[in-house]
């Protein structure tokens, strides 16, 4: 540790809020690895729909509107006991940033000096000291402090060693949003020839779903606004339709095998039924809107199975490691920001007029 600094630049988020709430600091101690831990040098990070959700307490019960609602500015009214994704109270301040790219520079004790030097990327839904069937785990960036910065601790059991080509920019776009995707994608079980409608399916996590669906040879119908229609079909899309368009004038009844949904909102009620009789529902995020209208009687006398998908078993960052290490995937960087650009990157994030994912650099 003696030849690493003992100062770093890095983003604190303060408490629940607007974009105020992030403060780029220059002074923040480097985190010292402790037992079992590693010390990362980042080299970077990106911006997810869970940094925005978890700084303007989006998940508090209290909140019903869709994300943008509060996005700039926060909400008026939330519950700092339930305003985390997990429901237990984030402890502030926090540096933020549910995606890592790096280097590992330090290790703690009990950890080999042999992975010192190594290019990690680092797990975001984390396991949390329990077994996986509990289905309790941390969300790196909530629970702990995350990538937004220049160092960070992580144990080192979460820090995948990654052998590829791509540079650091690219490899930060995959944690989080690919992840997400492939526990969404493994959940509903999909197999080749179904076929499988994706909400919102030109953001980081969407696309990510485009591709690994693909990659299951199955059939992708991508929801998306109209000015990216063209590049969900350059990805893979077999069918992409207009968001906010009726998608039963496009789609039969019945003809879908799986939704992959990010979105839900207003429109919602029209995914069930375009599920076929024994059709999967998978859902990780509801951006436009978490309330919902559910008809019950479609749901059981079509025999459908809904799942809710937070909770990640190890094996889907391991078989996310080895789709990057054999070129399987194509990074899809949109932009890239320095750590202190955060609330213009956070402000672009939010207008959504970009395919894939924003990248966050530290100073080097």
């Amino acid at each position: 540790m003696n030849k690493l600094p003992k100062k770093m630049s890095g983003v604190l988020l303060t408490g629940h809020g607007g974009l105020e709430k992030l403060e780029y600091r220059t002074d923040l101690p480097v985190p010292t690895p402790e037992k079992g831990e590693v010390l990362i040098k980042v080299g970077a990070s990106a911006v997810n729909n869970t940094d925005i959700n978890t700084r303007i307490g989006w998940y508090s019960k209290c909140v019903i509107e869709q994300t943008n609602a509060g996005a700039f500015d926060g909400f008026q009214t939330i519950n700092d006991n339930d305003a985390s994704w997990s429901g237990i109270p984030v402890k502030f301040p926090r540096i933020q940033g549910a995606d890592c790219c790096g280097e590992i520079v330090a290790v703690g004790e009990q950890v080999s000096s042999d992975l010192i030097g190594e290019r990690v990327l680092v797990r975001t839904l984390q396991q949390s000291g329990m077994t996986e069937a509990e289905y309790s785990c941390i969300t790196y960036g909530s629970e702990c402090d995350g990538g937004f910065a220049q160092y960070t601790k992580v144990l080192a059991t979460e820090a995948f060693p990654i052998r590829s080509s791509l540079n650091d920019a690219e490899l930060a776009s995959f944690p989080c949003a690919y992840s997400t995707a492939e526990n969404m994608i493994d959940r509903a079980n999909v197999k080749p020839n179904d076929t499988v409608l994706i909400t919102g399916a030109s953001g980081g996590v969407g696309s990510a779903a485009v591709q690994l669906v693909k990659r299951r040879h199955a059939k992708v119908i991508a929801i998306c606004s109209e000015n990216k229609m063209e590049q969900l079909i350059a990805l893979g899309a077999d069918k992409v339709i207009q968001r906010g368009r009726n998608l039963l004038d496009f789609l039969r009844q019945d003809s879908v095998d799986v939704v992959i949904d990010l979105v839900a909102g207003k429109q919602w009620p029209e995914l069930p039924d375009l599920l076929r009789k024994g059709g999967r529902y998978t859902v990780a995020g509801a951006i436009a809107g978490p309330i919902v209208e559910l008809d019950v009687r479609t749901l059981y006398l079509k025999d459908l199975s809904f799942f809710g998908c937070t909770y990640q078993p190890r094996s889907v960052f391991e078989n996310l490691i080895r789709y990057i290490e054999r070129s399987e995937l194509h990074p899809l960087v949109a932009k890239q920001y320095s750590l202190k650009e955060i609330k213009s990157a956070q402000q672009d994030f939010m207008a959504k007029k970009f395919v894939g994912k924003l990248i966050l650099l530290p100073p080097q």
